[in-house]
């Protein structure tokens, strides 16, 4: 079992099974309620029952009059003697239907149960909460939340907690097992966050973890959940940097490899790239210039909206530590998009004299075992200085002769244990390391998932790239759409259309994506050549598909979302996404990146034929720009962190209290807190802080790599 770490020491009962008025048969529902259906022996504790948070709460102290209800108002509390109350059975099932007078008139409260009927008498005061709708009977509210005035209860007079359920759990017991919980452990809790206390800013309001429970829980105000869930986001936070500024700085200790820089040769690349580099590019070349001349490591991220011009940059810094006698690996998450990069490189690099040109070589999965060894020889030798790959590059077999940068495109594909594998490569030197990003993320949102990284922003365009034109069509407009597509095509050019996204499975996504491929290919497009990707294909396959689509082999490629980010198709001037409303607007902006990459003017065209009103914000916000980061932050606004977040959490702990809320100013105190922390006893010794260690250690080891040492603890 988890040891839950806010009990000290840990008692017998720590089980939610073993708690006051909980039988195994509502232990297990808690497992299903707190872990999921997949982790079912996953012993619940104290612990997990106290951070339930309720998904919304009722005021039964702000109590509405009957008489004052003249039609269907929304949800409303009222206080009431039963009048009458009966069993009534219908075509469906039976239910119990009672009435309720305070005095100004009478309400009707519809239970689809005949169990209420025996709870409750006439003459009986209780308390209701539901929403008011009109019936054939008048005003009523079906299935309302109550409880007897002159009984034991929890949430007469009060602000109540509403809880998340799952079937066969009921509010009731939700509310006495958290009471129970509450009180079970109110003189055992232990508050680490205490151990903290001297690093962090006066403030910002943190309660004590007894005080912030109980508020979270059965709270005398609203002000009050709000300062609860602000201290337990916090720990959350504090928790998380304590573990990137440590990673960081134990990067930063490590010995690395300084570079030098040649400025005339930097600059006779510039002259011979076929564009002029824009001033983002240049200025961020120059932040990472200044990195890599320093005896420290660099970690830096760089982020660049889509055809922002990443590949140049990456290929200044890769010229450099070819000029110092050094290797680069640059990593990439497919083999399509690994052997793009090599031909990127050969491309900016052609322009210089042949002896200047870097070496490069490419090693994926599908490389060959004489190639392989050919590759492994030449990299031993030093003949080689750039070796483009995919998760091959990480491999026990692959060794470099003196590697000094690591280039890592799509960072957040990778998990932070491969980064450090490719780390391993470098002979016991810190190689410097450059993640790549095409996803615009917010400012705030960076210190959450790169807070081990120092952050470069390009937010400009290549001067001459021709900005795509997004449409946005309705279920009459149809045809407008594919008359565009086939416009399109008519021209040579090709089309993307990416299928709408189901949450059930990969495996129906897949089957709708065929689907369509299939109705396109008899419906609206008989004439065209038309071919499908998703998910459930094998990786080889997928590649084959999309490189016959690079090289023109058909005009349509119908895709579900797993549509590779990054991928480069010059000739597709047409992004055609069904069910857009579905999507987030950072995922809607990847797809529409993947067109518009060469010359030609290009098209996305969003197909939604009913959206709800954020789906319909989101379409709009495509519409009417085409700033990957302005898109950015209003992703974050619309659907929150948690959601915009999705998979880039990759190599990082669950952040499941960020999800119903965002607080950039807490971000900045969590981080100054961990920073000053960390100056002042950097090993975070367990003799100074035996509370804040261990349960640092614990949220860590839901993440995949370890990032303080327990060895001398």
């Amino acid at each position: 079992p988890r040891t839950p770490t806010i009990v000290q020491p840990l008692p017998p009962d720590a089980a939610a099974s073993n708690l006051p008025r909980v039988g195994p048969s509502v232990a297990r529902l808690l497992e299903q309620l707190i872990h999921g259906k997949n982790e079912p022996n996953r012993t619940v504790t104290i612990e997990d029952v106290l951070r339930i948070s309720p998904r919304r709460y009722i005021d039964y102290s702000n109590l509405t009059k009957i008489g004052e209800m003249l039609g269907p108002v929304g949800d409303v509390t009222i206080a009431g003697d039963v009048v009458d109350i009966r069993e009534q059975y219908g075509r469906a099932r039976p239910f119990t239907v009672a009435r309720i007078t305070d005095g100004t008139g009478t309400l009707r409260l519809v239970w689809f149960s005949t169990f209420i009927s025996k709870q409750l008498a006439e003459g009986e005061r209780i308390y209701a909460s539901g929403t008011i709708q009109g019936g054939y009977n008048g005003l009523e509210i079906v299935s309302p939340e109550w409880e007897k005035a002159d009984g034991p209860n929890l949430v007469t007079n009060r602000i109540a907690p509403v809880y998340p359920l799952t079937k066969g759990l009921y509010q009731k017991t939700m509310r006495v097992i958290t009471r129970n919980a509450l009180d079970s452990t109110r003189s055992r809790l232990v508050d680490w966050l205490a151990e903290a206390r001297p690093y962090l800013d006066d403030a910002v309001d943190l309660p004590p973890i007894d005080i912030a429970y109980e508020r979270l829980h059965y709270p005398e105000s609203m002000d009050q959940v709000a300062a609860s869930k602000r201290r337990l986001k916090f720990e959350n936070l504090f928790l998380l940097q304590l573990g990137l500024v440590h990673r960081k700085q134990a990067i930063q200790a490590s010995p690395g490899q300084p570079l030098a820089v040649d400025r005339d040769a930097v600059e006779r690349f510039r002259e011979t790239l076929p564009f002029t580099l824009t001033g983002a590019q240049q200025r961020v070349i120059e932040e990472i210039l200044s990195d890599i001349r320093q005896p420290t490591p660099m970690t830096r991220l760089l982020q660049g909206d889509v055809g922002s011009g990443k590949t140049a940059v990456a290929a200044t810094i890769a010229l450099v530590a070819r000029d110092n006698g050094k290797q680069t690996a640059f990593m990439a998450p497919t083999e399509l998009l690994a052997e793009q990069h090599e031909r990127s490189l050969a491309r900016l690099y052609a322009g210089l004299p042949e002896h200047q040109r870097p070496m490069i070589a490419l090693l994926t999965g599908s490389t060959r075992a004489k190639r392989r060894r050919e590759i492994d020889e030449a990299m031993t030798a030093g003949e080689i200085d750039i070796l483009v790959g995919t998760h091959a590059l990480v491999q026990d077999a692959v060794s470099f002769g003196d590697l000094a940068l690591a280039i890592v495109d799509e960072q957040h594909r990778f998990g932070v244990k491969q980064r450090a594998l490719l780390a391993q490569k470098a002979n016991n030197l810190q190689p410097h390391m450059l993640s790549m990003t095409a996803t615009p993320i917010p400012r705030t949102l960076n210190l959450v998932l790169s807070g081990d990284l120092d952050v470069s922003i390009m937010d400009e365009q290549p001067a001459g790239r021709i900005p795509i034109e997004t449409r946005l069509y309705r279920k009459p407009q149809r045809a407008d759409a594919y008359r565009l597509v086939r416009e399109e095509v008519e021209r040579g050019h090709q089309v993307f259309v990416i299928c709408p996204l189901v949450e059930e499975s990969e495996t129906i996504e897949a089957k709708a994506a065929v689907e369509e491929a299939q109705r396109l290919k008899e419906q609206v497009f008989p004439d065209l050549r038309i071919d499908v990707v998703h998910g459930k294909m094998a990786s080889k396959k997928k590649d084959e598909v999309m490189t016959a689509f690079r090289d023109h082999a058909f005009d349509i490629l119908v895709s579900t979302s797993v549509i590779e980010v990054g991928i480069d198709i010059p000739n597709a001037t047409v992004m055609m996404i069904e069910g857009a409303d579905r999507f987030g607007l950072s995922q809607l902006h990847q797809f529409r990146g993947r067109v518009g990459r060469g010359g030609s003017k290009s098209y996305c065209v969003l197909l939604a034929d009913d959206s709800t009103a954020g789906g319909e914000a989101r379409l709009q916000t495509m519409v009417a720009t085409n700033d990957g980061f302005v898109l950015a932050e209003a992703d974050l606004e619309l659907r929150g962190p948690g959601d915009f977040m999705g998979t880039r959490q990759s190599g990082l702990p669950e952040l499941d209290w960020l999800d119903d809320g965002f607080d950039a100013r807490l971000i900045e105190v969590a981080r100054a807190a961990a920073i000053r922390l960390l100056a002042d006893d950097p090993s975070i010794d367990i003799r100074r802080f035996p509370r804040l260690k261990p349960r640092l250690q614990q949220y860590w080891a839901t993440a995949s790599t370890t990032v303080i040492d327990t060895s001398k603890s």
